[in-house]
């Protein structure tokens, strides 16, 4: 098996951080990009994201499965069925102290667009083709500061995160 046929690695992670938040009494959190694949309430979707609380007292019949996350939850007093692609969640996360862990937007082929910031940029060959069995070319998305690297510019230092002020609780903010 090549890593190209492996299975993608998000649900086995978002199972496991789910499963770290339950077991230390902590609410977890998952963060939704939201597109029509995703069946959630539209009237709490803000700038094409949701956030929604899939704790044991906040759901009924949740299954993190590989493909997609599946509840029902009560919003304004009213069941619904939540269904989320996996591929759609960019982060989970305790309620409670911020801990978790983001993951990448969707694919480019999930979107319409490449993401804003991003560049397409042909690396160098990984293998020779025999040993890799493809064509031995590797397509990657990287930051548009890295084409600048390659041509000898020196990027400019990344800007240091603002310090919260004592006794306020950490948050998860999302920064593209």
């Amino acid at each position: 098996m090549n890593a190209l046929d492996a299975t993608s690695t998000r649900p086995y992670l978002i199972r496991a951080l789910y499963e770290w938040c339950t077991d230390n009494g902590l609410t977890p959190y998952i963060a939704v990009m939201v597109d029509e694949t995703v069946q959630v309430p539209r009237d709490y979707v803000k700038n094409n994201e949701i956030v929604l609380n899939i704790g044991f007292d906040a759901t009924s019949s949740l299954k993190l499965g590989n493909e997609f996350i599946e509840f029902k939850a009560r919003f304004a007093g009213s069941a619904r069925e939540i269904v989320v692609p996996v591929g759609r969640v960019i982060a989970i996360y305790a309620r409670e102290n911020g801990q978790g862990m983001s993951f990448p937007g969707p694919a480019p082929s999930e979107q319409s667009s490449t993401p804003t910031g991003t560049a397409l940029v042909a690396t160098a060959p990984a293998a020779t083709p025999a040993a890799s069995g493809g064509d031995g070319n590797v397509m990657q998305l990287v930051p548009d500061a890295a084409p600048s690297r390659a041509r000898g510019k020196t990027p400019e230092e990344p800007p240091e995160p603002p310090k919260s002020p004592p006794g306020k609780r950490p948050s998860l903010k999302r920064v593209k």
